[in-house]
């Protein structure tokens, strides 16, 4: 291969690691300022390790570039014709700017199926869970303020959390009172109760967000059925109201998956 072909192909090659190092960097920001969920664990340290690599390959094509040229221009064979071919420049230069939104958008759409995907499979395995242990999911039901309650309740709740990998934190949540001031008590796994003294509401206040104290208040006060479901920064949570005996209660599902950073 001539001088001249290598320092064609020489370009074709930096142009290419070129490009992929801005769209790599473009993808990466956008995942990071918008907190989609595409990629898994690790995906720091792959881009890192990508863009070492990027640089790598641009490195050496810089090198023999600037190697054969200089050998071109010390044998006098540097006699390209010049076609700058400014047409198909500018189509190239009009396809890489609008190729952005197109990849963000793409980005956006994997991040809503991701999410869709994970409110399914997590409505399943509640169901699943709730079905197959209806004997305990009627004890969490019947809630009464007591260490009895609150140690069969942990103690079950344990035994959710284990029984499916989608819910490493399973939570129940109930009304109740505080010095006459209304509050949602949250019970879950691994609370230990003192015996010698006696449990205390303020322990087990759930703290929620307005928009989660109203699904939670129109579910105990309407009696509404309706499955809540929220996603945020890897963050899933499932709120699954569950009715027996006129009683109602609504169990909490979370699931924190590492999508990106460490």
């Amino acid at each position: 291969m001539n001088p001249k072909k290598l320092v064609r192909l020489s370009n074709i090659i930096g142009t290419i690691a070129i490009t992929l190092l801005i769209y790599w960097v473009f993808i990466f920001i956008s995942y990071q300022v918008f907190g989609l969920k595409l990629f898994r664990e690790k995906i720091t340290e792959t881009f890192f390790t990508s863009i070492v690599g990027i640089l790598a390959l641009m490195f050496g094509a810089l090198i023999t570039n600037v190697m054969f040229n200089l050998t071109r221009i010390a044998e006098k064979h540097n006699l390209d014709d010049v076609n700058p071919a400014s047409t198909v420049s500018q189509k190239l230069r009009w396809i890489l700017i609008l190729s952005f939104p197109i990849v963000l958008g793409l980005l956006f759409l994997g991040d809503y199926l991701t999410s869709e995907n994970k409110e399914k499979l997590l409505i399943q395995s509640a169901q699943s869970i709730i079905n197959d242990n209806s004997k305990k999911a009627d004890i969490l039901v019947n809630y009464s303020f007591d260490k009895k309650w609150i140690t069969e309740t942990g103690h079950i709740l344990d035994l959710l959390s284990k029984t499916d990998k989608n819910f490493p934190v399973i939570t129940v949540i109930v009304p109740d009172s505080v010095d006459n001031s209304r509050v949602l008590l949250g019970f879950r796994t691994f609370q230990m109760v003192n015996d010698t003294l006696p449990p205390s509401r303020m322990t087990y206040i759930q703290a929620t967000t307005k928009d989660e104290r109203e699904y939670l208040y129109k579910v105990f006060d309407e009696g509404s059925k309706d499955i809540k479901f929220s996603s945020e920064n890897g963050q899933y949570q499932l709120y699954y109201p569950y009715f027996s005996n006129n009683k109602k209660i609504v169990i909490h599902f979370s699931d924190y998956q590492r999508y990106g950073i460490k």
